[in-house]
């Protein structure tokens, strides 16, 4: 490959070198090396872009190594965000309770239970920025107000993707899009309207609220749930000792489908079952809830343009 003579072509030959690689690590490494070559640029004045880069490739690398660096360094990243396989279970009951043992499900979990905070700030920014940005349209301050609300939208785009690298396991950029050179105030903010990525970012954090709503209202449900059927033993017996007046299992009735009957120790006792099994199910699905949310903000987060 030639030798980039400018800081584009540098980051040109960078991004083909890491053709294929995860778009997060694309994103990381594009910026990065961008960073650091306009501050060896602003560093030394007197030089041109290409004088400056065959200083820096001997230092920082050529685009070639400085990829297969990035790549070496993305396996120890995806060890890190994998946890220990747990113990191979070949039978049905292993793998069902199998499922507490991953410590990704109780980091599904407790993102489900985060997302509705986390949704309902999302909205309640997004909206009240575009509206005070269209509102402020007509007035030199408002296209500067549209500028910094994209900004600061960017910003919490890496902080729900540091979430949700953290709590589901997802690769997700660390470093944001590196903002583009040279360009005026109105070619600027032409740039935000028109890129995908921006408008994929808005939708995600429109989504976050009906979400969010959902992951916490499933979450809090099934848990209180299962783990009252699980407490159904529990209550029985207090109901039924020295708390005589406690009275609400004494006159409770139960059916089972073969006729209602006083409910009894066996009828607490399947109950308590039924929430174990309640229980178990909960965090299967949740586990499957933290799966599927983390491709979706992979995909609506991460541009597709940087791999």
């Amino acid at each position: 490959m030639n030798t980039p003579r400018t800081i584009a072509e540098y980051l040109e030959q960078l991004r083909a070198a890491l053709r294929g690689a995860d778009p997060a690590l694309v994103q990381d490494a594009l910026y990065d090396a961008e960073e650091h070559l306009r501050a060896e640029l602003a560093e030394q004045p007197g030089r041109s872009e290409a004088e400056m880069l065959q200083k820096v490739v001997g230092s920082y690398g050529a685009p070639e190594e400085v990829a297969e660096i990035y790549r070496d360094q993305e396996i120890k990243i995806q060890r890190a965000l994998r946890p220990p396989p747990p113990p191979r279970r070949r039978s049905l009951p292993g793998r069902f309770f199998g499922v507490a043992a991953d410590p990704r499900t109780y980091g599904a979990l407790f993102y489900m239970l985060l997302a509705l905070a986390t949704g309902i700030f999302y909205f309640v920014w997004v909206t009240t920025g575009l509206a005070l940005s269209a509102g402020l349209s007509v007035l030199i301050v408002g296209l500067l107000f549209a500028v910094l609300f994209f900004a600061t939208v960017r910003v919490l785009s890496l902080v729900e993707g540091r979430i949700v690298e953290a709590m589901l396991g997802v690769r997700m950029p660390r470093r944001p899009i590196y903002p583009a050179q040279g360009l005026t105030l109105m070619r600027r903010i032409g740039r935000m309207f028109t890129d995908v990525h921006t408008w994929t970012t808005l939708c995600y954090m429109w989504l976050m609220l009906p979400l969010g709503i959902t992951y916490f209202t499933l979450a809090v449900t099934l848990l209180a749930v299962s783990l009252a059927l699980i407490g159904a033993p529990l209550a029985w017996a207090f109901d039924h000792g020295r708390f005589d007046s406690w009275f609400v299992f004494r006159h409770a009735t139960i059916d089972w489908g073969y006729g209602p009957h006083a409910m009894g120790w066996g009828d607490a006792a399947a109950m308590c079952a039924v929430g174990i099994v309640l229980l178990f199910a909960t965090l299967h699905l949740a586990r499957g809830i933290g799966r599927l949310h983390g491709q979706i903000a992979k995909h609506m987060l991460v541009p597709r343009a940087a791999a």
